[in-house]
């Protein structure tokens, strides 16, 4: 069990913590000065996460964009893929916004637990940008210069400049455009690499984090991070009851797809992969529902390559808890950026490990917002029980578009009909 990060990472998050509260109630001045050194540590640790995340995203961006691309050239079936995908994304993000609104007016962050956490941040919180008009916000959503976008974390005016930037690169004759995305395909290999390195010292960054944390917060954060991990679990089940009905819309029977999607929920729950579940939900589509294999060949395999639909819910889950914790109120435009933010980074960081997106997906988010970034690496020790519905909401999600989709194709009569 040692040998899982996940684990590793959540007994130094408890640990940290702990320590760090003894050290608050019991500890001296040197013991408290000791502390703030190695802190220091999960500063720098925090740091090496965040230098990667812009080049990260736009890598990522370009390449899954280019692939996108060339996939919907396959016909008709892929564009009706593509769009099902950027509705269904899109609602996930518009769920996440409307869940949140009742959940914590419902059951609110508040209480001495609340500022405990946000005292154990590791800086200041930032104060949310003044609330741009929307001629502003449209007229921002080009950056005059990316590098200085780039560089003051302006992260929606960097993600369409990707988005085009990615787009203009599929018109280039077959071998440019093949080149150029290996350029961005090995750099974004290359973040991931320098991520993976930084994660491999996770529970240090963690410990000497969640140190600082306990020192200043005490025990009183742990209930917060058990109302974060609920927030965060119920708006996926949410989400993946959002997927059977739309498996319904494609005609099949209630009980049909929760029988043929069950035995893949069970697999995702114990990989929390997706790409893992890929040939159970092959074989569910054909054998259960009646996919024909040219819509299940063509549709899961894309769906798991670009489509997560609890992406947007969960990760913009993340940064409305972090507004939450820090009593912020962004304004409509802020949120309807954060919006597309959501979902062009849930899309783009498909296929990175789950860590690995974590950061990549929710800082944007955050920044987006106004919001700091430094409850992440707290947030991300416990991510491993939030990540087990997130995979059960997906593959869910991809059977129902398969099904879906099967809907109207010719030989695809197996699949809508009764049970």
């Amino acid at each position: 069990m040692l040998r899982s990060l996940s684990v590793r990472v959540m007994i130094a998050l408890a640990a940290g913590l702990a320590l760090g509260a003894l050290a608050a109630a019991f500890g001296g001045a040197d013991v408290k000065f000791a502390i703030g050194l190695i802190e220091a540590v999960g500063n720098l640790w925090l740091n090496s996460l965040r230098m990667t995340v812009v080049p990260l995203i736009f890598a990522v961006m370009v390449t899954g964009i280019a692939g996108v691309a060339d996939a919907a050239a396959t016909g008709r079936l892929a564009v009706r893929t593509l769009i099902w995908i950027a509705v269904l994304m899109t609602l996930s993000a518009v769920f996440a916004l409307g869940f949140a609104q009742v959940f914590y007016a419902i059951w609110p962050v508040a209480g001495p637990g609340v500022a405990a956490l946000r005292a154990g941040a590791v800086a200041a919180p930032e104060v949310a940008k003044a609330a741009p008009t929307f001629t502003g916000f449209v007229a921002g959503l080009a950056p005059g210069n990316i590098l200085k976008a780039a560089s003051e974390d302006a992260i929606l005016p960097m993600v369409v400049f990707a988005g085009f930037f990615g787009f203009a690169v599929t018109r280039l004759p077959d071998g440019r455009r093949e080149a150029f995305t290996a350029i961005f395909q090995s750099l974004g290999d290359v973040m991931v690499t320098i991520v993976r390195w930084v994660l491999a010292a996770a529970p240090v960054g963690v410990f000497a984090l969640a140190l600082g944390v306990g020192l200043r917060a005490g025990v009183g954060a742990a209930g917060v991070i058990a109302h974060y991990v609920t927030a965060i679990v119920l708006g996926n089940v949410g989400m993946t009851l959002v997927a059977y009905v739309v498996a319904m819309l494609g005609r099949v029977p209630l009980g049909r797809f929760a029988r043929a999607v069950a035995p893949v929920q069970v697999t995702a729950f114990a990989t929390q992969s997706s790409l893992a579940c890929l040939p159970a939900m092959i074989e569910r589509c054909r054998d259960d529902l009646g996919v024909p294999d040219r819509v299940s060949g063509l549709v899961l395999p894309l769906a798991v390559s670009v489509f997560r639909i609890t992406g947007p819910v969960a990760n913009f889950g993340v940064a409305l808890f972090v507004t939450q914790v820090y009593g912020v109120h962004p304004s409509a435009m802020q949120y309807l950026g954060a919006t597309l933010v959501a979902v062009a980074t849930s899309m783009a960081s498909v296929g990175l490990p789950g860590q690995v997106s974590f950061f990549a997906s929710i800082a944007p988010i955050c920044l987006s917002l106004g919001l700091p970034v430094d409850l992440l690496p707290i947030l991300i020790a416990v991510e491993v029980i939030p990540d087990i519905f997130r995979t059960v909401g997906n593959v869910t999600a991809d059977m129902a578009l398969a099904a879906v989709l099967a809907k109207g194709e010719a030989g695809a009569t197996a699949a809508v009909s009764p049970a």
